[in-house]
């Protein structure tokens, strides 16, 4: 089953794509997507799209995971900016008949770490140890994007299978992985 998470963000969208079996995942491909900040939001909406269309024809998911919506009440804000992203993705991946899965953060991190607050800085060194890199994913979106595929999969193993939901996405940036077979090699600076 090929999962695409998607960690999403208006400026930086972290994505992973994961063949998943149970004791074997696959690490298939992960970086950023970038949107251009001084741009409006309904331009950065259509550049989100684009991107989207872009990576679901390369890499044709079977499920698009994404961390359920969360609003801190100090930041409510975030929550309805993010809800604009989520809603693209949404479109995107139901137009091509793509199941849509969400999460939420502490389930996701729970799924990876073992521990639902773990830091940034955790979940990187366990998606750098899970495939073997040699470095731990830069920057962090491409390793919550990765942490979200996974717990995704382990999901549906388990026949636990949360709500649907949506994500974000757009410019490619820093790191690109990709080769399928988890190795450090497939890992490298763009």
């Amino acid at each position: 089953m090929r999962i695409m998470g998607i960690d999403p963000g208006l400026r930086i969208t972290g994505y992973g794509v994961v063949d998943y079996a149970p004791m074997h995942p696959r690490l298939i491909d992960g970086g950023v997507i970038r949107l251009n900040a001084k741009t409006s939001l309904a331009d950065r909406l259509v550049e989100l799209e684009i991107e989207l269309e872009n990576l679901f024809d390369e890499h044709k998911p079977d499920v698009c995971a994404v961390e359920q919506l969360y609003s801190h009440y100090a930041h409510p804000r975030t929550a309805i900016l993010m809800g604009h992203a989520r809603g693209v993705i949404l479109l995107v991946s139901r137009r091509r008949g793509v199941a849509v899965e969400q999460f939420a953060a502490n389930r996701i991190k729970q799924s990876l770490t073992g521990r639902g607050h773990a830091s940034k800085q955790q979940m990187q060194r366990a998606i750098q140890n899970l495939w073997s890199l040699d470095r731990v994913p830069e920057p962090a979106d491409v390793a919550d994007a990765l942490a979200v595929a996974l717990c995704c999969g382990r999901a549906r193993d388990r026949g636990s299978l949360p709500v649907c939901g949506g994500s974000v996405a757009a410019r490619r940036g820093k790191t690109q992985c990709s080769g399928g077979t988890g190795v450090a090699a497939d890992c490298r600076r763009v």
